[in-house]
């Protein structure tokens, strides 16, 4: 819906447009719990939170937009509708490194009537915000359901450190974001998308204040991820693709010190394996894998289990040469 001159303004109006186009995702992943006396574990499936904003669709799929970590290692995935629907989702791709990633919902599992509520969110220009301006969050905070919280945009361009490194170029408002809003939307007073809430940023020590990824720098990673082939996770693991490496996160340190690329630091190459075919050898830094960008150790493993033995994929990888 496009608000009115008369509607502008109002975070009522506002908020009345635009959660028509958020979501709620329901992930559940399953841990393994050691026994007690270490012979054995068990495993048992958790439940998490978190939000979403529907940002296109194609013949078959629509489109959510959400934060990495809200998706990450998930076995299965639930989106959920303004009118309460829910349909099961598959990740489409993700980008660790920005935290966003992109969710698909098959067209043909949401039914008509829900598809007459729904809508996709206008985009609005994060470049151009002033600090002062109003802003809106909209999300499903706490996992209770969709809330609005509003507020004011309180810095531009912020740089913060987390338990994943620094983390720059983030909106700071003091409009409420809370576990479970991460991937939801904050709005301007048009009702336009100015960024992704990530609650994962937020400071213990400081109280009111959350950030969100800017829509301007967002919107062409998403772009690309929403353009993927969706797959899903190969379900028998005796088919699920090995390449022949092990591999290693790089600290911060050494990626600051030795001008390093974030990725997957190959520690050893198995002989005769995919790897070592194709070229790949120890000490370089896998940094794509068929297109999608690579964090670290965890991501390429993640990222392997949507392809199958003897599929052949396209490695980008970083090499040192005379030392750089």
């Amino acid at each position: 819906k496009v608000l009115s001159d008369s509607e502008n303004g109002t975070v009522a109006a506002v908020a009345q447009a635009s959660m028509p186009s958020v979501v709620a995702i329901t992930t559940v992943s399953v841990q393994e719990i050691p026994s007690f006396f270490g012979y054995s574990s068990h495993q048992y499936k958790s439940a998490s939170t978190g939000s979403g904003i529907i940002v296109g669709d194609n013949d078959d799929e629509l489109l959510i937009a959400t934060n990495n970590h809200v998706v990450d290692s998930t076995e299965q995935l639930y989106v959920q509708f303004i009118d309460g629907e829910t349909v099961e989702a598959q990740v489409k791709g993700t980008d660790a490194s920005a935290d966003l990633a992109v969710v698909a919902v098959k067209l043909d599992t949401i039914a008509n009537s829900t598809k007459q509520e729904i809508c996709i969110a206008r985009m609005g220009d994060s470049d151009s915000l002033k600090i002062g301006e109003p802003a809106i969050a909209i999300g499903n905070a706490l996992g209770y359901g969709q809330s609005v919280t509003s507020g004011w945009i309180s810095a531009l361009n912020r740089s913060i450190s987390t338990e994943d490194g620094e983390a720059s170029g983030l909106i700071q408002t003091d409009a409420a974001i809370n576990p479970g809003n991460s991937g939801g939307a904050l709005l301007n007073m048009n009702g336009e998308v100015i960024g992704i809430n990530a609650a994962k940023y937020a400071d213990s020590q400081v109280e009111g204040m959350g950030y969100a990824i800017p829509i301007s720098k967002a919107e062409p990673i998403l772009e690309e991820l929403m353009n993927r082939e969706t797959r899903d996770k190969v379900e028998d693991s005796s088919k699920v693709g090995y390449m022949g490496v092990k591999a290693a996160d790089l600290t911060t340190e050494a990626i600051q010190m030795y001008n390093m690329p974030a990725g997957a630091f190959i520690t050893e190459v198995t002989e005769g394996g995919a790897a070592d075919n194709a070229g790949i050898k120890k000490g370089d830094i896998i940094v794509k894998l068929d297109g999608q960008k690579v964090s670290g150790k965890d991501d390429l493993v993640d990222k392997l289990q949507y392809y199958e033995a003897g599929e052949t994929i396209e490695v980008v990888i970083s090499r040192a040469n005379s030392g750089e």
